[in-house]
């Protein structure tokens, strides 16, 4: 596989992967009693529980972008020679 397609490929990987961690914080901050609503249909949930589970939600998912993109991402550019 061309090294040059994948660190692209990673690259913008890693550009939408934070542009959704960004909206999902910015909802929150913003739309916290909408989404909490929303949700509140769906599940019964205490606001401590809400904010736990988008709290970990997004750590969650900000560690796996880093395992699965960044990482990777400064491996290919450190063996390219940085």
């Amino acid at each position: 596989m061309d090294t040059d397609f994948l660190f692209r490929f990673l690259l913008c990987s890693l550009a939408v992967n934070y542009a959704i961690l960004v909206i999902w914080f910015l909802a929150l901050v913003f739309f916290r009693d909408g989404i909490r609503a929303l949700h509140g249909r769906w599940f019964r949930l205490s606001e401590p529980v809400f904010d736990a589970l988008h709290y970990g939600g997004m750590g969650l998912f900000k560690i796996g972008v880093i395992l699965f993109n960044l990482t990777p991402l400064i491996v290919l550019w450190w063996m390219e020679g940085g």
